[in-house]
């Protein structure tokens, strides 16, 4: 329809003017309760979605919701994509256990529908792994997880995209768990599979290489970790460019590998790189910034230079009060 065509091209005021006309006629032609209906309201939710108004598109999705209950099938997996749309607007909203409860029973009716080795269900596990994980519920999220994993090597074996994403996610569970050692196997699988698919110099390759780096800065093997590091701030910027944000956090990391050996300027240098793009970028909480002066202000006075320090700290401190935060956490 005209609608779908203006939401794919983005033009979103012309598809939301559709949507709400082709939504009247559909109703005055075929009741409130039809499948076509149905379709309509989710078609709106996910407009909303990607706008960013997540109270209309779970406004949409929860009147679709109500519409196919009634009219599709219990097991119909239109109904289990409207729940897990709920579901991620609850997860974006911070409403953990709303969320959890939608993911569960889109779970429930994946496993009645599909059978309990599909790789659709690895989807949803894997959503509820994350929510877990995120609240420092490790042995939950592990446990999905883990799950997931068993899915997807049966459904599509050891050198797939998916299995490696979750082996990834398994060795940061077991990072907080601090089992350093096997949370280390589970990274190098995922980067083995990613270099092999992907190539040694892809973008996803350089998260890994960042997860190995920070096991071997925890288990103090700084030779190694700087070398995982500085292999991942090259392949950042060939893909994002030398100034993106994302390439804040390796300069950090290499500055406190070079902090932590005693090369104080090389540290200096790379904390001053990393001030510089988060000053330059819009994205850049003032807390963040104000963390970065705060190391600078630390390496500066690790060379003598108090008045620098000082001046660093000074600043540090009236960022963090201008964003409302305790200048105590400052250390």
């Amino acid at each position: 329809c005209m609608a779908q065509i203006h939401h794919e091209r983005g033009d979103y005021n012309q598809a939301i003017s559709l949507y709400k006309k082709s939504l009247s006629v559909g109703r005055a032609a075929l009741g409130k309760f039809h499948p076509e209906v149905a379709s309509t309201l989710n078609k709106m939710g996910n407009l909303y979605y990607e706008q960013g108004d997540f109270e209309k598109a779970i406004e949409m999705y929860q009147q679709g919701l109500e519409v196919e209950r009634l009219v599709l099938h219990s097991l119909h997996p239109n109904i289990t994509v409207t729940l897990t749309n709920i579901g991620q607007i609850y997860k974006h909203r911070g409403e953990y256990h709303s969320a959890l409860r939608l993911y569960q029973e889109a779970l429930t009716l994946q496993r009645m529908s599909l059978g309990e080795s599909h790789p659709a269900l690895a989807v949803t596990l894997s959503s509820m792994a994350l929510i877990h994980y995120q609240n420092r519920r490790y042995q939950n999220a592990l446990d999905l997880y883990q799950l997931a994993l068993r899915i997807r090597r049966d459904a599509h074996g050891d050198t797939n995209l998916d299995v490696a994403s979750t082996l990834n996610s398994i060795g940061l569970v077991l990072f907080k768990f601090g089992k350093h050692s096997i949370a280390m196997q589970s990274f190098s699988e995922s980067l083995r599979i990613r270099k092999e698919l992907l190539g040694k110099n892809h973008r996803d390759v350089a998260v890994i290489l960042y997860n190995i780096a920070t096991i071997h800065l925890g288990r103090g093997e700084e030779d190694e970790a700087m070398n995982c590091y500085k292999e991942t701030l090259r392949l950042e910027q060939e893909a994002l460019g030398d100034d993106h944000p994302d390439v804040v956090m390796t300069y950090q990391h290499i500055a406190q590998v070079y902090q932590q050996r005693g090369e104080l300027r090389e540290s200096l240098g790379h904390f001053q790189r990393s001030l510089r793009i988060q000053l330059s970028n819009s994205l850049s909480s003032d807390r963040s910034t104000a963390q970065t002066m705060n190391c600078i202000a630390n390496v500066y006075l690790q060379m003598g230079n108090a008045e620098l320090a000082m001046k660093h700290m000074c600043k540090a401190v009236r960022l963090y009060r201008a964003n409302g935060d305790d200048e105590h956490e400052l250390k």
